[in-house]
């Protein structure tokens, strides 16, 4: 997956992530090894890897580099990993997701950026990426339990059913709070109890569907 944005990556590593305080050489290499700039509009490539989220049509964004890097070392993810992503959205935070775990389960509700996403990553050799379209609030239990679960959209509340599909031990990774500002938050389930960290204040789009955001 490397390729001509190489130093542009290493760049945004150096500047955005490590000084911030992203340490996990596995959440760095990845970063380094996706292409950010396939992820985007063409008319957006050259902003690719600067400091911000960039829309990706439907009303959806694609996370600042930062945020992408902070969610995944939280979910303290390796080659053994299965993990479920709720909103696939362009599918980089899926890609960085695919290069550290064994296997990611992602769910994207809006059927034009489920396709785009599919094609990107196909065309990038993603192998151990399983694709669904439909409301990620439900999960995907078919393929539950998950080590870790990440959620790229802002939630009132952590959806009751993302609890149950998580493994013992495992971890949720979700945005929460009202439309315009959240809180990340970090779920571990212990003893089969869960238990609630706030991280710091945030802005994500909102999380549609069932045990969601109703628009």
């Amino acid at each position: 997956m490397y390729n001509d944005k190489e130093n542009i990556a290493k760049f945004m590593i150096e500047e955005q992530l490590i000084p911030r305080g992203i340490s996990d050489k596995k959440v760095l290499d990845a970063m380094l090894k996706v292409p950010r700039h396939k992820f985007v509009q063409k008319r957006f490539e050259s902003s690719a890897y600067d400091d911000g989220p960039l829309p990706i049509g439907e009303g959806q964004t694609i996370s600042q580099p930062y945020m992408v890097a902070v969610m995944t070392e939280y979910l303290n993810i390796d080659e053994n990993s299965k993990v479920l992503e709720i909103g696939t959205g362009s599918g980089y935070q899926t890609a960085i997701l695919s290069v550290i775990a064994d296997s990611v389960y992602t769910v994207e509700r809006i059927e034009i950026l489920h396709k785009k996403a599919k094609e990107t990553l196909d065309e990038l050799g993603c192998k151990n990426i399983y694709f669904k379209l439909g409301d990620g609030t439900l999960g995907w239990e078919e393929h539950a339990p998950y080590d870790s679960i990440i959620v790229t959209a802002g939630a009132p509340y952590v959806p009751k059913t993302l609890k149950e599909q998580l493994a013992e031990n495992g971890t949720i990774v979700i945005p929460t709070g009202d439309k315009f500002s959240q809180v990340l938050k970090i779920i571990k389930k212990e003893n089969g109890q869960f238990k609630e960290y706030d991280k710091f204040l945030c802005a994500f789009v909102p999380l549609i569907g069932e045990e969601g955001w109703t628009h």
